[in-house]
């Protein structure tokens, strides 16, 4: 699991959106997609439920959802901290 595909499950989940996730994130869509599927894949369960293109998170996404957001805010800060050392 790497930093850049839990930023990129963040964006996806919270623009509901392969495409939208994508444009904000300025990568492709085929980016996107292979990371979800790569973490997906890591991690053995499904993260978003992929209805009628209405994404909606599983359990297992809502809880990765949570956790990545505060992974990725201890990164943020460890990084601020070691620029300001």
């Amino acid at each position: 699991m790497e930093l850049e595909q839990l930023r990129i499950f963040l964006a996806v989940a919270e623009e509901k959106s392969f495409t939208k996730a994508a444009n904000s994130l300025f990568v492709s869509h085929s980016t996107v997609s292979r990371s979800v599927s790569a973490l997906e894949n890591e991690l053995g369960v499904s993260l978003l439920e992929r209805n009628n293109r209405v994404l909606g998170l599983t359990e297992a996404g809502e809880h990765l959802c949570l956790r990545a957001a505060e992974l990725l805010k201890l990164a943020d800060e460890i990084e601020a901290e070691i620029r300001n050392i």
